[in-house]
């Protein structure tokens, strides 16, 4: 199989028809195989019915349908276990995104890319509730996690197989899927792809997942930079608080023996007392969460490291990796 597309779908049953007609239209010409894999995530309108319908007369069209809504990253994520494709592309099933780039992401992932990432150059969307949130949350990630990505709003995407299936999405990260790639290793690029207006159903976003993806971009910084070694971060403040609580302690103790001045009622003497303490919970945390991540590396014989490609002339037979399969002896 050359191509997968991915496409979460919940409450659209207005623009699946449509959506299926542009794909098809835009996939066929280019002569190669494809499969399309639509994850209905607990809608409670015709849907599914009509996902079903159209799989029934094209088998290249395949449905996953969850017991309820999960939310758009299980969609994805199913999709990509489901996927069989050398390039898997995820698609919004909303008509925003249009069909007609992906052979543009098919050109530049033509030039060695592992991800191409769709950039809504002119976004049709509502500038203060939408565009400019978005662009606040897309410069706060690049400077936050080093990916330098214009919009990971956009769903259209091409990925290389073995990305994706290194990739464990879970709660709403869907959105920071070139960092997730990026922390891989994949080599990444952005192309500008059409975007068009709603014209059916409503926007399943708003301002409110604002502060979801605050925290979600918390746990993807931490994860990218302390996952294997957590005690780099805890043990760091842990060590800050505990020092500054001592050197506040061992002041207050040269005004109580060499001043005389009476430190009993001070809310110094409180605060150098929870400074030392929390230190020492925070370097406490920090052990632990290494105890952690070696049980969970060890017991699971899981790599650090991810490997792009091995050249070994020496030996005959394809070599088998910890997390890359079968890997050919010779490049």
């Amino acid at each position: 199989m050359d191509l997968s597309i991915v496409v979460p779908v919940y409450n659209e049953e207005e623009n699946i028809q449509a959506l299926y007609d542009q794909l098809t239209a835009v996939l066929d010409p280019l002569g190669l195989t494809y499969e399309i894999i639509c994850t209905d995530d607990g809608s409670t309108d015709r849907s599914f019915e009509k996902l079903k319908a159209l799989a029934e007369r094209d088998p290249r069209l395949k449905v996953i349908r969850f017991r309820r809504n999960f939310g758009q990253t299980a969609g994805f994520s199913a999709g990509f276990d489901y996927a069989s494709g050398d390039i898997v592309i995820t698609i919004d099933a909303d008509l925003q995104n249009d069909p007609a780039s992906i052979p543009a992401l098919l050109e530049k992932m033509a030039e060695g890319y592992d991800v191409v990432s769709g950039w809504r150059v002119n976004r049709q969307d509502p500038f203060l509730t939408r565009r400019l949130p978005s662009r606040l949350a897309n410069w706060l990630i690049s400077r936050t996690t080093g990916v330098p990505v214009h919009d990971r709003g956009c769903s259209l995407r091409a990925h290389r197989r073995e990305i994706v299936k290194e990739m464990r999405l879970y709660g709403e990260l869907h959105r920071f899927i070139p960092d997730i790639a990026a922390w891989i290793g994949a080599r990444m690029a952005e192309v500008p792809v059409g975007h068009r207006p709603r014209r059916f159903g409503k926007s399943k976003y708003g301002l409110g997942r604002t502060v979801r993806v605050i925290l979600d971009l918390i746990t993807v910084r931490f994860l990218q930079g302390y996952s294997t070694r957590p005690i780099q971060i805890f043990g760091r403040w842990g060590l800050i608080m505990a020092f500054v609580g001592f050197l506040l302690g061992l002041w207050l103790s040269f005004e109580k023996l060499v001043l005389g001045h009476s430190i009993g009622n001070r809310p110094a003497l409180v605060l150098s007392l929870l400074l030392m303490l929390m230190g020492v919970q925070l370097v406490s945390i920090g052990l632990l969460g290494e105890m952690i991540v070696r049980t969970y590396y060890e017991g699971q014989k899981k790599p650090i490291y991810r490997i792009r490609e091995i050249v070994d002339y020496s030996r005959a037979q394809p070599i088998t990796t910890p997390d890359a399969g079968e890997c050919e002896s010779a490049v």
